[in-house]
């Protein structure tokens, strides 16, 4: 072969790896990756917030914390956590700023949880990988007190159903059909009242009947106007144990399941009557939003 048939099968060669080099060399933009935002709203439970700041940096053990690291391995996200303390259906929609923000939450001074909310989900969009919402517990709570508990549930009913409405229909609009968006209920902690005698044990037996018959369909009739999965908290903490199914429990003694339950997983029993979650209660909540998400991702 001459001199210059070499040099041409050379020439030929590079020009054939340069391509092929040119072919498998990842562009600049194919290795990074779209991150994702699971966005949580709400009210303490969504902050989660525990009883004097027990244990250190306590939100950062709520269950939407400890739900953002269990889903981390298969469908990492970062989490944007726009609870507030003492948040209601109404507040969440209209009320501007928060006072009681969540440690470590994005903040909205001029605007409300809700807007705030919206507003994040705007700026970031395709990058929504799911939303989790717990309210409406502070629009009945304050019934406990009352001379009429079970009529004050039901007059609270309507507002918090139709807030609950505009709500999810606003997170759907914004984020379209395939986003889950999950919504949950509350651990029935009234049964606390159980160890306060005669009255307390009258007034957690109407609480269990305000959550199975009143709340809970209330709320889930609410989600579901726009295809928001519902978990009922109430009923995985065993709320609708018969009182005839017992355990011992200290320093309470032999005392029904449903009331042990929410001994071990609220502070209700024992720091007067505190509504929230231990780390504990929190994640069994995470576990539950877990296994909704879990069914709703292919």
């Amino acid at each position: 072969m001459s001199r210059v048939a070499i040099r041409n099968v050379v020439l030929s060669l590079s020009l054939i790896a340069g391509a092929a080099a040119v072919t498998v060399a990842p562009s600049a933009g194919a290795a990074k990756k779209t991150t994702m935002y699971y966005v949580n709203l709400g009210d303490s439970y969504a902050a989660g917030y525990q009883y004097g700041g027990q244990p250190a940096n306590t939100e950062l053990h709520g269950y939407a914390n400890q739900l953002d690291a269990a889903l981390a391995k298969k469908h990492p996200m970062t989490l944007e956590n726009f609870g507030c303390g003492g948040a209601t259906t109404d507040s969440l929609l209209n009320t501007v700023n928060c006072p009681d923000p969540t440690t470590n939450g994005p903040t909205y001074t001029t605007t409300s949880q809700e807007a705030a909310a919206l507003a994040f989900i705007a700026a970031h969009p395709g990058q929504i990988g799911l939303i989790t919402i717990s309210i409406g517990g502070n629009d009945f709570d304050s019934c406990v007190g009352g001379s009429n508990p079970a009529q004050c549930v039901l007059d609270a009913m309507p507002t918090m159903k139709a807030n609950v409405e505009k709500l999810s229909s606003d997170l759907r609009t914004a984020v379209g059909a395939g986003v889950p968006i999950i919504g949950i209920t509350y651990p029935d902690v009234v049964l606390g009242e159980w160890l306060q005698g005669t009255n307390g044990k009258s007034l957690a037996s109407l609480s269990v009947t305000a959550f199975k018959a009143i709340i809970n369909p209330t709320l889930a009739a609410a989600y579901a106007t726009q295809n928001v999965s519902f978990v009922d908290v109430t009923t995985a903490t065993g709320a609708y144990t018969p009182w005839s199914k017992t355990t011992k429990l200290k320093p309470y003694g032999k005392i029904p399941v449903a009331v042990a339950n929410v001994c071990e997983l609220t502070w209700f029993c024992s720091v007067a009557g505190d509504i929230h979650p231990k780390t504990a209660g929190y994640t069994v909540i995470a576990g539950l939003l877990q296994k909704q998400y879990n069914t709703l991702v292919h």
